[in-house]
């Protein structure tokens, strides 16, 4: 199968059922969507999509967490798993992907969109937020238990992202430190958190963090 880009998707802030305030995790597909570097999380331009809403800066935005992407593939695992249909930008992606498995993918893999280039940098971790939306019991326990997060991606090479844009993966790190075991590290496995920070493979500001854990 080749993988593809099967949705691009957006959102404006709005409000969360049990929540004070907004957020921009309600997306919609869209006919395409403008990329670039959005620079540092604090003082940046927030979402690497243009137009795309952002309420907490301190948790969400900046250059390593530019793009967000999901499998159809896993959404629709848990469509089966929650008896509900799940549309594309349901957990609150600006990619839905098709063809690719996106958990496996390693830190620092580099992907080629369409005319864009994008490099894998970590997992989505559940917050509050996604549990209200999701409106599921026990919702960020459920995902964290799963461990497939979809990857947010930093933006290498700016442009325009459409429906069917192609994906390919036009270099892979070969170190084997993937999304899901920087998820796992990230959630208190001391261990992989100390092979990530042996292995220096991640961004300045998630690589002190990981080290300053242990």
């Amino acid at each position: 199968m080749i993988a593809t880009v099967r949705s691009v998707n957006t959102g404006p802030l709005a409000p969360v059922e049990g929540l004070r305030r907004p957020s921009g995790i309600r997306k919609h597909p869209v006919e395409r969507i403008e990329v670039r570097d959005p620079g540092p999380k604090r003082g940046g331009l927030g979402s690497g999509v243009v137009g795309d809403a952002i309420y907490s800066r301190k948790h969400h935005g900046g250059a390593t967490q530019a793009v967000y992407a999901v499998a159809r593939e896993e959404l629709d695992w848990w469509g089966r798993e929650l008896g509900r249909d799940l549309a594309d930008g349901m957990f609150g992606e600006n990619l839905t992907t098709s063809g690719i498995d996106v958990d496996a993918a390693e830190v620092g893999e580099l992907w080629r969109v369409g005319l864009t280039l994008l490099e894998v940098c970590g997992p989505r971790v559940p917050c509050a937020t996604f549990a209200k939306h999701m409106a599921e019991p026990r919702w960020v326990r459920r995902f964290s238990d799963r461990g497939r997060t979809g990857a947010y991606l930093a933006v290498r090479e700016a442009g325009v992202l459409e429906r069917d844009d192609p994906i390919e993966v036009v270099h892979r790190p070969a170190h084997g430190l993937t999304v899901p075991m920087f998820f796992r590290a990230w959630m208190g496995d001391r261990e992989l958190a100390e092979v990530f920070v042996s292995a220096r493979v991640l961004a300045e500001a998630e690589h002190e963090w990981l080290a300053s854990r242990l």
